[in-house]
């Protein structure tokens, strides 16, 4: 089946984006929105580009633009072997700074004047660097929605797919884990670690993971009331959870897991209805490439800081080479330390 991003007119882009989403967007916003996207394909190749996006962004973004989609680790792969020119992410600001910690010499642009996040603003090097003073020679394993100077205080990354693995190939009874308190709770209960803060003492001999306070916006709002109200009227729901949801959440979920393997576990379930407790937009991109399954629509919470990437301002960033990320590069080159590492150790 053709691609949308392969189309070779703003008609055709428009008939395959209906297609496929006409669904879930309205016909007149596809109308213009292909002719933006079509501009966009048509620019990339031009200006020898390759663009990344993420799973949490909107429809008619994400299936009509990217040569890649996926979550941090699979987009931080293909960051660290692309040919490309120019990067860009449609993503939000730490990974857009991921692909530059890893790509030096290239140009890494991302479609927002600012597109952060709750969780990586959360916390700053010098936490880092005060953790390390009070549990001397304990790794840090920092979960890779963080800014560039907190990565360079870190011995490795991990994203949300790998983290438990990470840590148990660390073999160190104790661990530093951030900065995502629900992810490191999670990854303890997984990994059979107690839970400490900062400050806590380490008992002599017991597996423990040193967690920090920080939390995702969108994902600390789900509750396992809403679990409770989905199976209750719906009884057959699927419910999958991403780890950054609270622990409790997680275990009341039927499935867990990163983004991409979210994406998997829907494709290839025999269940017809699920509830994802994530990002909403993911579940109109999940329904279009599924569209015997269905989504349950009771999400509602959105990121904000997803939501500023729009085609229009990415068609405006690519023209212009607007909003170049730029690194300072004693603190790159110490980031770049810990993704290698995250890479080799998800080999």
């Amino acid at each position: 089946m053709l691609r949308i991003q392969e189309a070779v007119s703003a008609a055709q882009t428009f008939e395959l984006m209906k297609k496929m989403l006409g669904h879930l967007v309205p016909e007149a916003e596809l109308m213009v929105k292909s002719e933006i996207a079509f501009e966009i394909n048509r620019l990339k190749k031009e200006k020898k580009a390759v663009i990344l996006g993420h799973n949490y962004m909107e429809p008619a973004l994400y299936h009509s633009i990217p040569d890649h989609v996926g979550d941090s680790l699979g987009l931080s792969r293909i960051s660290a072997s692309t040919d490309a020119e120019r990067i860009v992410f449609c993503g939000v600001r730490f990974m857009a700074e991921t692909a530059k910690i890893l790509n030096p010499g290239k140009m890494v642009l991302l479609p927002a004047r600012v597109a952060g996040c709750s969780l990586a603003s959360s916390i700053t090097a010098e936490d880092v660097r005060r953790i390390k003073k009070a549990y001397p020679g304990v790794p840090v394993v920092t979960y890779i929605n963080t800014y560039a100077d907190v990565k360079a205080e870190t011995d490795v990354c991990c994203t949300s797919s790998n983290a438990v693995s990470i840590v148990n190939q660390l073999e160190s009874d104790t661990v530093i884990c951030l900065p995502d308190e629900f992810l490191a709770r999670n990854v303890a209960r997984e990994t059979g670690k107690r839970v400490l803060f900062p400050g806590d003492m380490i008992r002599n001999g017991e597996p423990s993971m040193v967690v920090w306070n920080g939390k995702c916006e969108v994902h600390e709002k789900f509750t396992v009331g809403d679990i409770t109200a989905a199976r209750a009227q719906f009884p057959d729901t699927v419910v999958v959870a991403h780890p950054e949801c609270p622990p409790e959440v997680v275990e009341a979920s039927d499935y867990s897991g990163s983004t991409t393997a979210m994406v998997d576990f829907v494709k290839h379930s025999d269940a017809k209805r699920f509830l994802l407790l994530t990002e909403c937009s993911m579940s109109d991109n999940i329904a279009a490439e599924n569209p015997g399954k269905e989504m349950l629509g009771m999400c509602s919470i959105r990121c904000p800081h997803m939501n500023e990437i729009t085609l229009e301002d990415t068609l405006e960033c690519l023209r212009e080479d607007k909003y170049q990320i730029e690194i300072d590069e004693d603190i790159r080159v110490k980031a770049k330390k810990s993704l290698d590492r995250m890479l080799e150790m998800s080999a």
